[in-house]
């Protein structure tokens, strides 16, 4: 039961989960961003039924004023919640109230004045070529089994040769594979074909051949030790053992190594739009940062290698 169940009236609260429902199923909001939502929305109903002296009601969101929305991100940026969180809170609060005027339950202006938090785009933390490759090739000594090995160096071969996020790496099935390109199921149920290049394309063949699991062409592909589906966590656990032993920074993680393979094809004239449609992004602004830790990059460069640098 979420926390608007004890702040508001029934009414209301029937409101929320049918707008739940219309994510979930309409929107395909990822799990975890629905979970988010939910929590947000709940925590707004009883900071509201706190600021108005009862559960809230229709008529309590009738008179919403921009006031009373300011009041509550104030409270939330208090407990140290940042930028990027109180704008995916101003997200929620003006998806359900979108929501309420699409099925003519209220119209209300008390958002129209709310500021979406200012962010600091952090840049992703891409490793070096160099360092890359030997991630992926010291991958097969840190394990003693050899189907292990194999498996292991697959996945992280997927996050840096393709592109891949390690859950669309884990959630590959057979029927997934062709010769020259992966088809990809990324956030949302969105799906795309990215190019499996040959080094890539080994690697899964290899991991394939040394496998104790068979495989059919609806499950995934990669196998823990008991046959169960692979968890992001052991591939998250062997990049810390890669960490340790190649000195790499505390940066380098699998979703490191999908940063690498953007600013790396960036760097090599690859184009923009191109980038986004391999890496999955909506819009163009999200892959655009690339071009910025492409820039940073040159710029480290001049300066080392400039006589005046």
């Amino acid at each position: 039961m979420t926390d608007s169940a004890f702040a508001t009236d029934a009414f209301v609260q029937s409101q929320i989960a049918h707008w739940m429902r219309e994510l979930g199923s309409v929107r395909r909001l990822a799990p975890k961003t629905l979970e988010a939502y939910g929590r947000d929305i709940g925590q707004f109903m009883s900071f509201l039924a706190g600021h108005m002296g009862g559960p809230v009601s229709l008529q309590s969101l009738r008179e919403l004023r921009g006031a009373d929305i300011r009041a509550f991100m104030a409270q939330r940026r208090e407990e140290s919640l940042g930028s990027r969180s109180l704008a995916r809170v101003l997200s929620a609060l003006k998806s359900f109230f979108a929501f309420l005027e699409r099925e003519n339950v209220l119209v209300t202006e008390a958002l129209n004045a709310i500021r979406t938090p200012k962010m600091s785009r952090s840049l992703p933390k891409a490793l070096t070529v160099l360092e890359a490759k030997k991630t992926i090739a010291a991958t097969g000594e840190m394990e003693a089994e050899p189907w292990v090995a194999a498996r292991d160096m697959a996945v992280i071969s997927l996050c840096y040769g393709a592109g891949l996020r390690i859950a669309e790496a884990l959630a590959l099935t057979r029927a997934d594979l062709e010769t020259d390109v992966l088809r990809v199921t990324g956030k949302g149920g969105k799906v795309r074909m990215v190019p499996l290049i040959a080094p890539v394309r080994r690697a899964i063949e290899d991991y394939l051949k040394l496998s104790p699991y068979k495989t059919w062409e609806d499950e995934p592909l990669f196998r823990g030790v008991k046959g169960g589906v692979l968890s992001p966590r052991l591939i998250q656990q062997r990049m810390q053992q890669l960490r340790s032993a190649l000195g790499l920074p505390p940066s380098a993680t699998p979703h490191a190594l999908r940063h690498s393979f953007a600013t790396h094809l960036l760097g090599k004239g690859g184009d923009l739009r191109a980038i986004q449609e391999l890496l999955g992004h909506a819009s163009l602004s999200t892959t655009q940062i690339y071009t910025a830790v492409d820039t940073e990059r040159l710029m480290e460069s001049y300066a080392k290698a400039h006589p005046r640098g």
